[in-house]
C-alpha cells in the first residue's frame, strides 16, 4: 500500500506540472504561434489529456497505476479545457476572468461530474460554479455597488445553493463527502457575513436570528434525526464564529474598561462551552455496532470525528486566546496613566505565565489559556520596550513553556511563540533590519533546519515527534519565504528557489513511502503552493517556466512509472474503485468531449466571422497594465465613448444594475468614432453610423467587452505607454472584436 501511495503522489505531481505548463504557456502569449496555431494546440492538447485517460483505461496491467492515472488525465483534459476556453478569450481580447469563463468551463465539469461521480470533478464543478456567481455579481471589469436589498438577495442566494446542495448530499442524492462539509461551511459564511449590522443597517439584526436558527437546527438535526459527530463538530465551529462576529461587532462601537471585562468573561464562557460540548460529544453515539463491518466503520467515523473535533478545538482555543489578549490589552490601555502600558503588559505577562507553569495540576484548558494570553501579551511587550536582553529573557521563559505543555498543538504554538521571539531578537540584534530581513530568514530557516535534523539524536516518543513536526514545518515556511527575498549574495535568489523545489519533492516521497500522514502532508501543501506563488515571481518567463515544467512533469511522470513498474505495485480490480470510473458511460463522456471541443471550434470559428466581416471603427483610449491569473498579461482600455454625455450618463445611473444597452456611435475628427446616442430599437441609422452592444454597471460608464488587450508577457508597460487608439470590428448584431492597439 505504501509503494502504491508514493507511485499515486508522483503521478499527481507529473500531472499537475504538466497542467501548469500548459497554463504558463498559454499566458505567456508567446508572439511565435498565430492565431489558428494557438486554437489548435489548445484542442490537440485537450484530445490528448482524454486520449491518455482513454488508453491508460484500456491497459490491464499494473492494475491501480494505469487507472489512477486515467482518473487524473480525464480531470487533467477538463482543467485544459478551462485553459483553452481561456486561450480563446486572450486571442480575440475578450474580457480577463469574466463570468463567461468559468460558466463555460463549468459545464462540462458539472456533466462529468454527475457521469463519473468522482470527487475531484465534483470540487471542481464545485468552485467553478462558484466563480462563476462571484464574477457576475462583482466582475471584476466593472464597478458595481449594490444596494442593501441586493446584497441580502445576493448572500441569501448563495445560502440557498449551499443549502440546496447539503440537502441532496445528505439525502444522498450526489455522493460525495467532501461536497457535504464544503456546502454546510460557505452557507454558514455566508450567513455570517449577512449577519454584520454595521455593513448591513437595515437586515443585519434579522439575519442574526436566521444565524441562530440555523446553527440551533443544526444541532437538533445532527443529534437527534442524523447524529453525525463530524458535522456536530463544524456546526459547533459555526456557533463559535457567530459568537466571535458578534464580540468584534460589539467591540468596535462599544469599546470602554466594562466592556473589556465582558471580553475576558466571554472568553471563560467560550472555552468552558467548548470543552463541555466535546464532553458531550464523546458519550454521544456510544451504541455497540452488531457487525465486523458495522465495527470497521464506526471507527472509522469515530477517528474521523476525533480529528476533526481535535482541529476545532484547537481553533476554538486560539480564537478565544485572540479575544482575551485583545481584552486584556484594551483593559492595560484604558486602566494605565502614569506608568507605560507596554511596562505594564510585561508585569501581566510575568504574572500570567511564571504561576502557571510551576501550577501543572490546574485545569489543562485553564492553564493552556492562562498560559497563552499571557504570552501573547509579552510579545507585544518585547518587541515594544525594544531591549535585547529582556527579549532573551523571555525567550528563555517560553523555552520552558515547552517542556511544561503536553499536546501536539500546544507545542506547536509555543514552537511559533520560540520563532516570533527569536526573529524579534535578531531584528534588535541588527542594526539595519530592512537590509538585514533577507539574512534573519536565512538564519532562522538554518536554524530550524539544525532543530529537525536534531530529532534523529532523541529516542523515539512524544518530544521526539514534537520537533520533527515542528521543525519540518517551519523550516518549509522559512525556505518558501527566503524564495521571494532579495540576495544574500549572488544568485542567491536562484538558489533558494531550486533547492525549495528540489527539498519539498524529495520530502514529499520519503514522508509518503514512510506512511508519516501528516509530513506528507505538509510537504505536499508546501509543492503546491510554490508552484502556485512562483506563477509569476521567478527568474524565468513564463516561456521558459512553462517548457521546464513540462519537462520535469515528464520526467516525474517516467520515473514513477519505472519504479511502479518494478515494484509492481497493484491492487485488485475488484477493490480498485478507479479502473470502473471510465467504464461507467464512456459514451456520455465521450459526448462531453465532442461538446468541448465543439465550442472550441463555435467560438473561433465565430470571432474569425466578425473579424473577417465587421466593420472596422477607430477609438481613442487610455492603456493601464494589469495581470490575469489564466490568461497572462494585458492592457485595460478604458475608451472615450465609455463615459457618454451627461444627460445619457444620467439615464445610465438610473437603470439597474448589469443592464443591457446598445451605443450609437459616428465618426468624429480623424476619422475616430465618438459617441452619439443611445440606439432606439427600430431607429435608422445615418451614413457610417454604427450600433455597438454594451453593459452598464450604473455607474455612469459604458462596457462593451474590448476593454482588455492580451500582449505577450513583459510587454505590457510598452504597449500602455505607445498605444493611444484602438481599431475594432463591429458586427451587424453590435458584437464587438478589439483587433489592435496603435499610436495613431
Amino acid at each position: 500500500m505504501l509503494r502504491l501511495n508514493v507511485t499515486r503522489v508522483g503521478f499527481l505531481m507529473g500531472v499537475s506540472l504538466l497542467l501548469a505548463a500548459i497554463i504558463y504557456f498559454f499566458a505567456a502569449n508567446w508572439g511565435g504561434l498565430g492565431r489558428a496555431d494557438k486554437i489548435l494546440a489548445s484542442a490537440g492538447i485537450m484530445v490528448l489529456f482524454y486520449g491518455v485517460s482513454f488508453i491508460f483505461s484500456k491497459m490491464k496491467i499494473m492494475l491501480g497505476h494505469h487507472s489512477f492515472l486515467s482518473a487524473i488525465f480525464l480531470v487533467g483534459g477538463c482543467i485544459s479545457f478551462g485553459a483553452a476556453v481561456a486561450l480563446l478569450n486572450q486571442i480575440y481580447n475578450s474580457h480577463a476572468d469574466n463570468y463567461e469563463l468559468f460558466l463555460v468551463w463549468s459545464i462540462p465539469a458539472l456533466l462529468l461530474a454527475f457521469i463519473t461521480r468522482f470527487n475531484p470533478f465534483y470540487l471542481l464543478a464545485y468552485a467553478l460554479v462558484h466563480l462563476t456567481l462571484w464574477q457576475y455579481f462583482f466582475p471584476t471589469s466593472l464597478h458595481v455597488v449594490h444596494t442593501d436589498r441586493e446584497m441580502l438577495m445576493i448572500g441569501c442566494f448563495f445560502a440557498l445553493i449551499n443549502l440546496l446542495l447539503f440537502v441532496l448530499v445528505e439525502a444522498k442524492l450526489i455522493l460525495s463527502a467532501p461536497l457535504k462539509y464544503a456546502s454546510f461551511i460557505v452557507f454558514h459564511i455566508a450567513l455570517l457575513v449577512l449577519s454584520n449590522s454595521t455593513l448591513y443597517e437595515l437586515y443585519g439584526p434579522w439575519m442574526n436570528i436566521a444565524c441562530v436558527a440555523a446553527i440551533a437546527l443544526g444541532f437538533y438535526y445532527f443529534t437527534r434525526i442524523h447524529l453525525n459527530k463530524i458535522m456536530l463538530t463544524l456546526n459547533a465551529l459555526a456557533a463559535s464564529a457567530f459568537a466571535v462576529f458578534k464580540f468584534l461587532e460589539l467591540m468596535s462601537e462599544h469599546a470602554s474598561t466594562t466592556f473589556f471585562v465582558f471580553g475576558l468573561v466571554f472568553v471563560t464562557l467560550l472555552l468552558t462551552g467548548n470543552v463541555f460540548f466535546f464532553r458531550y460529544l464523546n458519550k454521544l453515539g456510544t451504541h455497540a455496532a452488531k457487525t465486523e463491518e458495522q465495527e470497521a466503520g464506526k471507527e472509522a467515523e469515530e477517528h474521523k470525528s476525533a480529528l476533526v473535533g481535535k482541529i476545532v478545538s484547537t481553533i476554538v482555543t486560539i480564537i478565544g486566546v485572540l479575544i482575551g489578549s485583545i481584552s486584556l490589552i484594551g483593559l492595560v490601555f484604558m486602566a494605565s496613566d502614569s506608568v507605560p502600558p507596554e511596562n505594564v503588559l510585561l508585569i501581566i505577562a510575568f504574572a500570567f505565565i511564571i504561576p502557571v507553569l510551576l501550577l501543572r495540576r490546574l485545569n489543562a484548558v485553564v492553564r493552556y489559556t492562562v498560559l497563552t494570553i499571557g504570552y501573547a501579551a509579552g510579545m507585544i511587550a518585547i518587541a515594544w520596550i525594544d531591549l535585547a536582553g529582556l527579549t532573551l529573557l523571555f525567550l528563555a521563559v517560553t523555552i520552558a513553556g515547552w517542556f511544561s505543555l503536553q499536546g501536539r498543538a500546544q507545542h506547536f504554538f509555543i514552537y511559533s511563540l520560540i520563532n516570533i521571539n527569536i526573529a524579534i531578537l535578531l531584528f534588535q540584534l541588527f542594526e539595519s533590519a530592512y537590509q538585514a530581513a533577507s539574512f534573519i530568514v536565512f538564519i532562522m530557516a538554518s536554524l530550524n533546519a539544525v532543530i529537525y535534523a536534531s530529532h534523529l539524536l532523541i529516542r523515539e516518543g512524544a518530544l521526539r515527534q514534537n520537533i520533527r513536526e515542528c521543525g519540518l514545518f517551519f523550516t518549509l515556511l522559512l525556505l518558501f519565504w527566503l524564495t521571494f527575498m532579495e540576495d544574500i549574495f549572488p544568485y542567491s535568489y536562484e538558489l533558494f528557489n531550486i533547492a525549495n523545489f528540489i527539498v519539498v519533492t524529495a520530502l514529499a516521497f520519503v514522508y509518503v513511502r514512510s506512511n508519516r500522514v501528516l509530513e506528507a502532508a505538509v510537504s505536499l501543501v508546501f509543492w503546491f503552493v510554490f508552484l502556485a506563488f512562483k506563477y509569476y515571481d521567478l527568474f524565468w518567463t513564463l516561456l521558459h517556466k512553462s517548457i521546464t515544467l513540462a519537462l520535469l512533469g515528464l520526467i516525474a511522470i517516467a520515473v514513477t512509472y519505472v519504479f511502479a513498474y518494478r515494484t509492481r505495485a497493484a491492487v485488485p480490480e475488484e477493490t480498485d474503485a478507479y479502473s470502473r470510473l471510465l467504464r461507467k458511460s464512456p459514451i456520455l463522456i465521450g459526448i462531453v468531449i465532442v461538446l468541448q471541443l465543439g465550442y472550441v471550434g463555435y467560438h473561433a470559428a465565430t470571432s474569425e466571422a466578425l473579424l473577417s466581416n465587421g466593420t472596422s471603427i477607430k477609438l481613442a483610449i487610455e492603456p493601464i497594465d494589469p495581470r490575469s491569473i489564466l490568461q497572462g498579461d494585458y492592457v485595460r482600455l478604458g475608451y472615450s465613448i465609455s463615459t457618454p454625455p451627461v444627460n445619457v450618463a444620467k439615464e445610465i445611473e438610473s437603470r439597474r444594475s448589469l443592464s443591457r444597452i446598445k451605443v450609437v456611435l459616428r465618426p468624429g475628427d480623424s476619422g475616430v468614432y465618438v459617441f452619439d446616442r443611445l440606439y432606439t430599437s427600430g431607429e435608422a441609422l445615418a451614413d457610417k453610423e454604427i450600433v455597438i452592444n454594451g453593459t452598464s454597471s450604473g455607474w455612469q460608464t459604458i462596457n462593451y467587452g474590448i476593454e482588455t488587450y492580451f500582449v505577450p508577457e513583459g510587454t505590457g508597460t510598452e504597449t500602455e505607454q505607445n498605444a493611444r487608439f484602438a481599431y475594432v470590428k463591429v458586427g451587424k448584431s453590435g458584437d464587438a472584436i478589439l483587433e489592435r492597439l496603435s499610436k495613431e
